[in-house]
């Protein structure tokens, strides 16, 4: 059953992590991202998109201003500011005060995007990337996203035990930064330098994920990738119903935030799944 646990924002409510499942609603402002780019990549679209995600009932919007797919250009940090900020802005000042998620690995970024009204670090690199992010991250009490990626992993590397060591390293980085382990939530980080199979085994395993990493929440990232599209030989635009599959299968296995394209759809099956285990 899922283990609960508290994680503090800086300038809202506290993250109940639990039973009930969190959803992440991406917010994408760029115009190469794989499935949804150049759709919300200025002001005013980005804003009506983060709108439309708090009508369904979001619980964090995730604002990126750049694209990590495979193949993308990298972004400078004045770009990527000229792209996050004004959003971020712009959703502060419409009055939504759902907890936003600031998606980079630039510690400049994320410094720029909490001071702007964000209030989570989502870092790509697991804060084994720039060694200032985990300083940013301390000074403002802000958690962070800690995404598993390692480059150096081939089709015979065992997933979770390489993922379990990778993950007790970003913890070391936090304790000697003063940031409590608590304020981390592990992202496996499907489909980042990982095969068809090593994506499944992930899911499939996340129990050891959790039992390895008690205190810690655990984000699902899932949505309309190609361990999906691989899978079902389906297009980004086609690959809800396998989103929602992982989604309930995440969920099954520990996760308690869930980063999704589709919120209310995920959100739905997110409900079912919940009733089942523990009761409408």
């Amino acid at each position: 059953m899922h283990k609960t646990h508290k994680v503090i924002l800086p300038k809202r409510s506290a993250l109940e992590l639990g039973v009930r499942p969190l959803i992440m609603g991406i917010l994408n402002v760029t115009p190469d991202s794989f499935s949804d780019g150049g759709k919300h990549d200025d002001v005013a679209r980005a804003l009506d998109h983060a709108r439309a995600m708090a009508k369904e009932g979001v619980d964090i919007i995730d604002v990126g201003g750049e694209s990590t797919r495979p193949g993308s250009e990298t972004v400078g940090v004045q770009e990527e500011l000229d792209r996050v900020i004004p959003v971020i802005d712009a959703i502060r000042q419409d009055g939504i005060e759902i907890p936003v998620s600031i998606d980079t690995y630039k510690p400049l970024v994320a410094d720029q995007a909490i001071q702007a009204g964000a209030d989570i670090i989502n870092d790509v690199h697991g804060l084994q990337g720039a060694p200032e992010m985990v300083e940013v991250a301390a000074t403002y009490g802000a958690p962070v996203i800690a995404m598993h990626w390692d480059r150096g992993w081939d089709e015979n590397t065992l997933p979770l035990p390489a993922i379990i060591r990778y993950f007790q390293k970003t913890q070391d980085i936090a304790q000697a930064a003063n940031l409590p382990i608590g304020q981390i939530i592990l992202d496996p980080g499907f489909g980042f330098s990982k095969t068809l199979a090593q994506n499944y085994q992930i899911l499939r395993e996340l129990p050891e994920l959790a039992k390895a990493f008690p205190k810690l929440g655990i984000l699902i990232g899932t949505s309309r990738k190609s361990m999906i599209g691989r899978l079902l030989d389906k297009q980004p635009s086609e690959r809800l119903s396998g989103t929602i599959a992982t989604t309930v299968q995440g969920y099954e296995r520990g996760g308690h935030i869930f980063r999704v394209h589709d919120v209310a759809a995920n959100r739905d099956a997110l409900r079912v799944a919940q009733a089942t285990l523990y009761g409408p």
